[in-house]
C-alpha cells in the first residue's frame, strides 16, 4: 500500500481496536469503502476487498485531531508550509488539524479563510479546520468580522499565542462570539505580568539568570476569562494550560456550570523548567515549561477529564530561528510527529492510562470543534494505526516538518504510527 494510492475496499484485519469513546477490544475486522466504515464483524471479514492490511499486534484508533497546530501558511515559507506540515501531521496519526489564526497575512478575514481552506483541499494531506482571529491583525484591539469567519469555514475564533489588551476588550470579544454561536479558543497570559519573560519564574531561572514568566500570569488570566465566560455565557476554551492551579480553577467553573473546556501541549505533560537547564532552545516554548509539581497536575487533569484535549502546538521554525542566544530564539516546537510516542511513555510510566491520552487525542477535541470520531459501521473512515512497540527515532532524516527542532531528538521513542488513513484513503504509509 502506498500513500494516496486509491481502491474500491480496503479489509482490515487483527490487532487492537480503540473505539473512540474508552472501549478497547480484539478488531472484529473492518471493510473501508468509498471514505467509510461500511461493515464491521463476520460482514467484513466474508466481502470481497481489493486491498487487505493485517493490524496484527497494532492498535486501531479514530485519527488523532490536533486543536493547535501551525501550519506557516499563508506567509513564513522557509519554516513550513500546509503540504509539508499536514504531511507531518499524518506522520503522527492526526487526520484533522485546527489552523491557528497567526498566518501572515493573520486570519481575521473571509478571503484569508477560503485561502486556507483553498491550499489544504489542493495541497494537504489532512482534514485543516481554520481557527480565525477574534481581533483585527491579532493586535487585541477591534474585533473582526466574526459572522464572516464563520460562514467562511472557521470552526472558531481565538487570538492565537498573543493576549486581549484589556478586560473591556475581552469582554466585548466574548458577547460577540456568543451572538454567532462560536467557541473561544484563547491562551490565557496577562501580558503585563508576563512582560519581557521566556522561562517559567523558578529555580532555574534564578539560577541561570533567566527572565522569568510567573504562574500567576497564567491564574490570573484563567480567572478573568472564566468570569467573564461565566457572564456571557460564551463557550470559552482555554488553550495551553501550563499549571496546576489553573487546572483547579476550570475543575471549579465547571461546577458553577461555565462552559469551559481546555488543553494542554504534550510537552507541557512531559518536560519542566529543567529541560532550560542546558540553554536549549528548543524547549523555549510559550506558556514555559514549569515545576515538576505543575507537570505531575497537568497529568492528573488529563487523566481525570478536567482537561479535554492533548494538543501538539506545532511550531515549525528555520533552523536560524533557534539558534541564536536563547533570549533571542523564537518559541516552539517542532513536536505533531512526536506526540503519541511522548504520550506512550506516559502510559509506560502508569501516570496515563492508554485509554485517557487516546480519548484525549480524539473524542476530546472532538467535541470542541464538532466532531465524533469513532470507530463504527457508517462512519468516516478516518483512523490511525500504531504499534505501540515498534521504535523510530527522530532526526533530521526521519522527520517530515520543515522544522527540525523536535524534542528528544537522536533518542529512540516507541510508539510507530504504521498507517493514517483520511476518508479511507491511505496518506502516511510506513514502509519501513
Amino acid at each position: 500500500m502506498k500513500a494516496g494510492s486509491q481502491y474500491e475496499s480496503l479489509r482490515i484485519t487483527g490487532g487492537t481496536l480503540f473505539d473512540g469513546a474508552g472501549t478497547e477490544s480484539d478488531n472484529p475486522g473492518l471493510l473501508i469503502k468509498e471514505g467509510k466504515i461500511v461493515a464491521m464483524g463476520a460482514e467484513a471479514l466474508s466481502a470481497d476487498a481489493d486491498q487487505q492490511y493485517d493490524a496484527s499486534g497494532y492498535v486501531i484508533a479514530p485519527g488523532f485531531i490536533d486543536l493547535c497546530c501551525n501550519l506557516r501558511e499563508p506567509g513564513n515559507g522557509q519554516k513550513g508550509n500546509i503540504a509539508s506540515e499536514t504531511l507531518a501531521a499524518a506522520h503522527g496519526g492526526f487526520t484533522t488539524v485546527c489552523a491557528s489564526p497567526e498566518t501572515s497575512p493573520v486570519n481575521d478575514s473571509s478571503a484569508v479563510t477560503h485561502l486556507i481552506r483553498d491550499g489544504a483541499s489542493l495541497r494537504g494531506s489532512v482534514r485543516v479546520l481554520p481557527v480565525g482571529a477574534i481581533t483585527r491583525g491579532l493586535e487585541g484591539e477591534l474585533l473582526s468580522d466574526l459572522a464572516g469567519l464563520k460562514n467562511a469555514g472557521c470552526v472558531a475564533v481565538g487570538n492565537g499565542s498573543r493576549g486581549i489588551k484589556n478586560a473591556r476588550i475581552l469582554r466585548r470579544c466574548m458577547a460577540y462570539a456568543q451572538t454567532f454561536g462560536l467557541t473561544v479558543m484563547f491562551s490565557p497570559e496577562n501580558q503585563a505580568l508576563a512582560a519581557d519573560g521566556y522561562a517559567h519564574d523558578g529555580q532555574v531561572t534564578t539560577r541561570l539568570g533567566l527572565l522569568g514568566i510567573p504562574e500567576v500570569a497564567e491564574t490570573a488570566a484563567v480567572m478573568e476569562m472564566l468570569l467573564l465566560a461565566e457572564e456571557t455565557g460564551v463557550k470559552l476554551h482555554l488553550s495551553q494550560l501550563s499549571s496546576g492551579r489553573s487546572v483547579e480553577m476550570v475543575a471549579d467553573a465547571r461546577k458553577r456550570g461555565v462552559h469551559v473546556t481546555a488543553d494542554v501541549a504534550m510537552h507541557q505533560l512531559c518536560f519542566t523548567e529543567e529541560a532550560l537547564a542546558g540553554f536549549d532552545s528548543r524547549y523555549h516554548v510559550r506558556p514555559p515549561l514549569r515545576s515538576e509539581a505543575d507537570r505531575q497536575a497537568l497529568v492528573a487533569g488529563v487523566q481525570a477529564g478536567v482537561i479535554d484535549a492533548i494538543v501538539s502546538q506545532h511550531q515549525p521554525h528555520d533552523t536560524a530561528a533557534k539558534q541564536a542566544p536563547l533570549p533571542a530564539t523564537e518559541p516552539g516546537l517542532s513536536s505533531i510527529e512526536s506526540v503519541l510516542s511522548l504520550g506512550l511513555e506516559l502510559v509506560k510510566s502508569g501516570e496515563l492510562s492508554r485509554q485517557r491520552l487516546l480519548t484525549a487525542l480524539t473524542q476530546g477535541p472532538g467535541r470542541i470543534v464538532g466532531l465524533s470520531p469513532e470507530i463504527a459501521s457508517g462512519a468516516v473512515a478516518d483512523l490511525c494505526i500504531f504499534n505501540p512497540a515498534a521504535s523510530w527515532q527522530p532526526s533530521e532524516q526521519t522527520l517530515v516538518s520543515t522544522g527540525k527542532h523536535a524534542p528528544l531528538m537522536g533518542r529512540k521513542l516507541e510508539g510507530k504510527v504504521e498507517l493514517t488513513l483520511v476518508a479511507g484513503r491511505p496518506v502516511w504509509v510506513d514502509n519501513h
